[in-house]
């Protein structure tokens, strides 16, 4: 919260307006991107998240450890700032497949985020683009100092790239 950031609006194909119809397809969505897309509840909202699982994939969380068919993932991404386990989907989840056409998507604040775990899956018709570099950053509403403009600046987070890798 609080990022600004830049989207790559055709990494994963060239659309044509209205009818969001891929024309040139350019690259797959893969796991790790940072997707933009338009929230499956409420396509006027736009949402920010990773990708995890990809179509036809199993996808089962126990005890915060995410499994891509049945074996643990390497996440480099994701933090927990809670470290009791909850009963619920936030912390056990699945199994489940991943539709055709389809993603699993996990913000990487993991104990605080609503994502494919609360609300679905994202269909691939929702994709906006990839995320790729913070240029702008604000702290989260409520923190701001009446004193100082920059104490209120996320210095550390300008120019974080985005991109997995």
């Amino acid at each position: 919260m609080g990022d600004h950031i830049l989207v790559n609006k055709f990494i994963y194909g060239i659309r044509t307006p209205i009818v969001n119809k891929v024309l040139i397809p350019i690259k797959s969505p893969m796991q790790f991107d940072v997707i933009v897309f338009q929230y499956p509840k409420n396509k006027s909202v736009d949402y920010i998240k990773r990708i995890i699982g990809l179509p036809l994939q199993k996808i089962q969380i126990i005890d915060k450890k995410i499994y891509i068919n049945d074996k643990v993932l390497k996440d480099h991404y994701g933090y927990y700032s809670d470290p009791r386990i909850v009963p619920g989907p936030r912390d056990n989840f699945g199994p489940v497949v991943v539709p055709a056409n389809n993603y699993f998507v996990m913000g990487d604040n993991r104990d605080n985020s609503s994502d494919s775990r609360f609300w679905g899956f994202v269909p691939r018709k929702n994709l906006i683009g990839e995320a790729f570099l913070v240029y702008w950053s604000w702290r989260e509403r409520g923190s701001l100092s009446i004193n100082s403009s920059a104490s209120f600046v996320r210095w550390n987070r300008f120019g974080k790239i985005l991109l997995p890798g």
